[in-house]
């Protein structure tokens, strides 16, 4: 059997059941049918017999010894009853009456061996079933009372014949055999159909190698080192693999398949994604305490959402690679930027050397030397965050090469950065926040205009204020400028303050925008130092 195919296998398992069980059936519905066949003559036997010793012409023949009336009455009440014979006998069990008037007057016991004591001895009637004179029979024998004394004056004996009972037993075989024959070929084609849409289900594939792909996508699931979780329709956790318990910070031996998904991550939105049929990619949420990237993905089995999958990862992990790019980054813009005013510094320089104003080439460096020991001790002191401070010292070479002057406030501190902020996204934030200040001075005040950052990391918030020489922003576009794609700039643009407005949204932070009596603008970031846990997985 483990040779042949599986639809194979199927067909002859399901083929040789069916018929198992159909013989089965059949043999014992023959036997039963059999049997409540001979039952019923014999009852059918006996009440004749009963009916007939309670008859008054019956007990008046035996009494007067009438054999000629009984013989008649006999015969035509066996027509009547359509009997194979009426015997009948006196209480010593001598035929009075019979078919067959040769055996008249000798014991009815020289027919069966049956000389009818419980029925003339014990006054019972009973059913028989023998060999006679006329063939294998069912009997019913009733005893004769006689009403007045109630003494027992003889028997009666009522028989059928076997044949006929068998010859109903083959009718009734003959059907019964036909329907057998015609659920065996039911179930033969049954079992081929099964098999074939079993076959079909499984991808036409054997047990062999089902359990082959099995153990490849186990070892695969578990060598996967982003957590899996998978859900059914109802909820419950049909997969997960061990850097799920990881990730989660549950015990390795903790079983999570077969446990509902609330259960397990109260606050999960997992089930939302059954609702809503729609796939969730690099979703940021903060589960158990830790800061997830999670994607979610619906099954589908046709048109139909079968269950989810998910699968997350820490952000703090992916933060390693991205910090670093950033930094890189981060180094590169402070590179570019000095690179490109150093070298029209150099060639100042050099230019008032060869014209000999060696005091004013002197007082330029001076300056320039000042300037920069100034803002880098600023930025050691307020800003030990290496990120951080790169990309301040870039936006502050930045603002020089557009002709303007970053001024960072000098009682500014923030040291107290909590470690589960993500630094890419903290600078790209305050980038996109000077940046703008920067562009917005630049068109409106032109150079010499001024930006000025003051940050504070004390209390339960870290506040930046970033101030600008810009035209300000009217109240009505206040709210709508960190929409995506709305702008003062023009088409393509609109994509900084939405992102820093989705960064706020995921951290639980706010920014508000003023404008200064002045003229300018103010963005003022608040950022909570213990991040808003409301999404989750």
């Amino acid at each position: 059997m483990r040779k042949l195919k599986l639809k194979t296998r199927m067909i002859l398992t399901l083929g040789l059941l069916g018929a198992l069980q159909t013989t089965l059936i059949g043999g014992f519905a023959g036997y039963y049918l059999s049997n409540s066949l001979y039952e019923e003559i014999g009852q059918r036997a006996l009440m004749v017999a009963k009916t007939v010793a309670a008859s008054p012409a019956i007990i008046d023949g035996i009494r007067s010894r009438d054999v000629p009336g009984l013989n008649a009455l006999a015969r035509r009440l066996a027509q009547t009853n359509q009997a194979l014979f009426i015997v009948i006998g006196d209480d010593q069990a001598i035929r009075l009456a019979h078919p067959d008037a040769a055996r008249l007057g000798f014991s009815m016991g020289d027919d069966d061996g049956d000389y009818g004591e419980e029925a003339l001895i014990h006054g019972r009637a009973y059913v028989a079933r023998a060999m006679g004179s006329l063939g294998e029979s069912m009997r019913g024998k009733a005893p004769v009372i006689d009403p007045a004394n109630q003494r027992i004056l003889g028997i009666v004996s009522v028989g059928y014949s076997l044949s006929q009972v068998e010859n109903t037993i083959g009718r009734y075989n003959l059907v019964l055999y036909g329907v057998v024959g015609l659920m065996l070929l039911v179930t033969a084609i049954s079992a081929i159909v099964i098999a074939g849409r079993f076959k079909k289900a499984i991808f036409g594939l054997e047990p062999e190698e089902i359990a082959h792909l099995f153990r490849e996508r186990d070892a695969t699931l578990q060598s996967v080192r982003e957590g899996i979780i998978a859900i059914n329709r109802d909820g419950v956790i049909t997969t997960a693999n061990r850097a799920a318990c990881d990730t989660l910070g549950l015990s390795p031996d903790t079983r999570l398949a077969g446990q509902h998904i609330l259960d397990v991550l109260p606050d999960s939105t997992l089930l939302s994604v059954l609702e809503s049929h729609q796939p969730d990619f690099d979703h940021e949420v903060w589960l158990q305490g830790r800061q997830m990237v999670v994607n979610r993905l619906p099954v589908r089995q046709g048109d139909e959402v079968i269950g989810v999958v998910a699968s997350f990862r820490r952000r703090d992990e992916l933060d390693l690679v991205s910090r670093q790019l950033t930094r890189i980054q981060q180094y590169a813009d402070t590179l570019r930027s000095q690179t490109h005013e150093y070298s029209n510094k150099l060639h100042t320089i050099a230019g008032l050397i060869q014209i000999g104003a060696h005091d004013e080439a002197l007082a330029l460096i001076s300056s320039e030397t000042s300037d920069h020991q100034s803002l880098l001790h600023l930025l050691l002191e307020a800003v030990p965050d290496p990120i951080i401070a790169g990309c301040l010292l870039g936006k502050y070479n930045r603002a020089r090469e557009l002709g303007l002057h970053l001024d960072i406030d000098p009682d500014s501190a923030m040291e107290d950065i909590p470690d589960a902020m993500p630094r890419d996204q903290l600078v790209s934030v305050l980038g996109n926040l000077i940046e703008n200040a920067l562009e917005a001075t630049r068109k409106h005040t032109g150079p010499g205009g001024q930006v000025r950052l003051s940050m504070t990391g004390l209390g339960e918030e870290l506040i930046f204020e970033v101030e600008d020489q810009g035209p300000g922003v009217p109240e009505a576009a206040q709210q709508a400028i960190f929409e995506r794609g709305v702008s003062s700039k023009g088409e393509d643009h609109g994509i900084g303050l939405h992102l820093v407005q989705q960064f706020l949204n995921r951290w639980g932070g706010s920014v508000t925008v003023e404008n200064l009596p002045e003229g300018g603008s103010r963005f003022t970031l608040y950022l909570p130092k213990q991040p808003d846990e409301t999404s989750n997985l």
